[in-house]
């Protein structure tokens, strides 16, 4: 279970950094639409740091802290700085479900969803989950910017 969470989560870490890169230019990322709250940019952002931190640092314990207001605040930043980002979250993948003690996956995890507790193997579905929304959300404001 542990390779196929780690060949879903790189799988959508390299549809996100094609996505970004696809953008026509920097300035188009950050651009606001009316009725969407958050520009490509910040999705990537918060992508990145989700997974640096609750796979990095809560599996891997690689000493990531998160920043997430940032993550949704930042505006402006070359792509060239949000495609380290999102290097950076696939690299704490890698290493730390490559690293990871598969008992984990049966464990309580030390994050919460919806304010309750479940398993790490559900809460690395989740993160997944929350990945494949986000990338979907991603997708759609690349092309309406256009």
């Amino acid at each position: 279970m542990i390779q196929e969470l780690k060949t879903l989560l790189l799988k959508d870490l390299a549809t996100l950094r094609r996505e970004v890169e696809l953008y026509p230019d920097d300035a188009s990322l950050w651009r606001t639409l009316p009725g969407i709250a958050n520009p490509g940019g910040n999705l990537a952002l918060h992508l990145a740091g989700n997974l640096q931190f609750y796979v990095g640092e809560q599996v891997g314990h690689s000493g990531y802290v998160r920043h997430r207001d940032w993550e949704f605040e930042a505006r402006g930043l070359p792509r060239t700085r949000v495609l380290q980002e999102i290097d950076a979250a696939a690299k704490a993948v890698e290493e730390a479900l490559t690293a990871m003690d598969p008992a984990i996956l049966d464990q309580e995890s030390p994050s919460t969803m919806g304010g309750k507790k479940v398993t790490g193997g559900l809460f690395l579905l989740h993160l997944c989950d929350h990945l494949g929304y986000h990338l979907g959300q991603l997708n759609y404001h690349r092309r309406m910017i256009g």
